[in-house]
């Protein structure tokens, strides 16, 4: 299993870099259709991630907080979080998925979180995502149904405090 104190060539945790752009978003596209594929339609992964407007994307991440894992210098997962405990996205690599990759990125960005004084962290977790978050503590507080591109996609708000 893969750790985040153990960096160098098995993995490490760090910022995200302009220049990760075009592997974070496929790294995106890859996790939601193959990872998700059992809890939504073709036409919900379809919606949810479409071609990618690379420019959304750097706008979207510019206002957010990201850390990226990488394994032998590949991307393996993602995660993108605002400075008021709001966890944004999510995201592991097919290829890294189950290997602790979300474990840590989630403890890493829950460990800045915390030095800042945030005591609740909160997300829109998928169907996909759900059990990953629970497992960490998270409560549901809204069932919500969301469109994407004309296509409805189910989701859960959840929130926890931060220990």
């Amino acid at each position: 299993m893969w750790s985040a104190r153990a960096p160098g060539p098995e993995g490490a945790l760090r910022r995200y870099r302009e220049g990760d752009l075009q592997a974070l978003v496929r790294l995106f596209t890859d996790a939601v259709h193959r990872l998700a594929g059992g809890y939504y339609t073709a036409d919900q992964l379809a919606a949810w991630a479409q071609p990618p407007d690379l420019n959304g994307w750097a706008a979207r991440l510019a206002s957010l907080e990201t850390l990226v894992a990488e394994i032998d210098g590949e991307l393996a997962g993602f995660i993108a979080y605002e400075a008021d405990g709001h966890i944004d996205l999510l995201y592991t690599s097919p290829a890294y998925c189950g290997r602790g990759v979300a474990a840590a990125l989630f403890r890493q960005a829950e460990a800045e979180l915390a030095r800042r004084g945030i005591t609740e962290l909160y997300t829109e977790a998928s169907l996909a995502a759900r059990g990953f978050f629970e497992h960490r503590g998270f409560r549901i507080v809204e069932e919500q149904q969301v469109q994407r591109n004309g296509v409805v996609l189910q989701r859960y708000a959840m929130r926890r405090s931060v220990d």
